[in-house]
């Protein structure tokens, strides 16, 4: 209630609907496909970092704000590798967390005042993880589908048919592939799937 009242101030914002779980946040992302979805760590059914898997799996433009009391190592750097946008914590003002949606609304990102000294403490420790891993590994299991039908020359409308996913989203995961694997073209992605016999020649 009091974020309702809070975004009450702000005409910018609009409450589009509420979750009294991880599942309910999950199913509602997916049915009303918000800009914005704040939420906890801690949730009955389904937690924060299992929702935002979720949510960026079929979504991937829906921004996730983490607004919590937990300020664990672990949970900060899990979420951040989940894919949230902002981070704030319960215990720091509520304006705080207005900053942060502003933030995010505008494609940024915001972290609450102790977070990022956790971040920057453990960034190493997440790069070496991060350098030692194939960059295939990095795709999620629904991105590593749509890699796989790119690779073999399908269009994006096809690939949407196929997952039952909207070309829009489509053209999103194939961002985030594109993005991953430091490929430029199509030609390459079909180069990657070859070298790791993923389809045939």
């Amino acid at each position: 209630e009091g974020i309702k009242s809070a975004l009450q101030e702000h005409p910018e914002f609009e409450v589009v609907g509420e979750a009294v779980d991880g599942l309910q946040a999950v199913e509602s992302a997916r049915s009303l496909g918000p800009e914005i979805v704040i939420m906890d760590i801690s949730m009955p059914n389904l937690s924060g970092i299992e929702a935002t898997k979720q949510i960026k799996e079929f979504d991937p433009e829906i921004r996730i704000v983490i607004y919590t009391m937990y300020s664990d190592k672990e949970f900060v750097i899990d979420l951040f590798k989940a894919g949230i946008s902002a981070y704030v914590l319960k215990d720091d003002p509520l304006s705080d967390l207005i900053l942060a949606l502003e933030a995010v609304k505008g494609g940024g990102t915001y972290f609450s005042t102790m977070s990022p000294t956790i971040l920057l403490r453990h960034m190493e420790e997440l790069e070496e993880k991060t350098e030692s891993t194939d960059p295939y590994d990095t795709l999620s299991q629904r991105e590593q589908e749509v890699f796989q039908l790119l690779a073999e020359g399908k269009r994006i409308k096809e690939i949407a048919d196929e997952l039952f996913i909207s070309p829009k989203t489509v053209e999103s995961h194939k961002y985030n592939i594109m993005e991953k694997l430091q490929a430029a073209s199509v030609v390459d992605l079909t180069k990657i799937a070859i070298r790791k016999n993923l389809i045939e020649v």
